[in-house]
């Protein structure tokens, strides 16, 4: 009978282990891979449509899957030099527009889940409110996009369009104004966060 108090004390104590792992399990977090991710800015232009890409961007999320998902911390950032349209020209003026010499990159973090739909198993739909900031500008931004839940990686894919102006963001122009850029761009993005396996 002496034994027994202790013994319980070791059970409960295992049984406490054992549930504060399996919790920790339930949330992650990833980092996003730069190689694998892609982001892209479509726009048009008195003369043709244009796009350019970003080539260097990170960020992190942290999901939990202790009830349902729950996303706790969403974000990624775009260095705004390592937007390329493979015109030198056209970067340059895309540079100025940002004012990459005062502000060098653009930022985005989740701040609400409004809503979830749930497609697949491991497949969803979200909406959500973020802080997208450029040149110094932060907006309060709705937005829609897709996760998947695959392995070691969250896959997150949608676009949004964007008004320069709402940023304080003049549409370029060239030649000596003869072609001008239209104020309305879209945001095409497919981010790949990932953890260690």
């Amino acid at each position: 009978m002496l034994q027994l108090p202790p013994l319980k004390r070791l059970l409960r104590f295992i049984i406490y282990s054992i549930l504060f792992s399996f919790q920790f399990l339930l949330s992650q977090t990833y980092n996003l891979n730069n190689d694998t991710s892609f982001l892209e800015v479509h726009g048009t232009s008195s003369l043709h449509d244009w796009h350019v890409d970003a080539q260097s961007q990170y960020g992190d999320a942290n999901i939990s899957f202790e009830n349902v998902l729950e996303i706790k911390t969403l974000n990624f950032s775009v260095i705004s030099e390592s937007l390329k349209s493979g015109k030198s020209g056209m970067d340059k003026n895309t540079y100025k527009a940002l004012k990459t010499d005062s502000y060098n990159k653009i930022d985005f973090n989740l701040k609400s889940v409004e809503a979830t739909k749930r497609i697949n198993e491991n497949h969803y739909k979200i909406y959500a409110l973020g802080d997208l900031t450029i040149c110094g500008v932060t907006k309060s931004v709705p937005i829609e996009f897709s996760m998947r839940v695959e392995d070691n990686q969250l896959l997150i894919e949608g676009e949004k369009p964007l008004l320069m102006t709402d940023y304080g963001i003049e549409p370029p122009k060239a030649l000596f104004g003869t072609i001008k850029t239209g104020n309305e761009i879209n945001v095409v993005f497919k981010a790949v966060y990932e953890t260690k396996k």
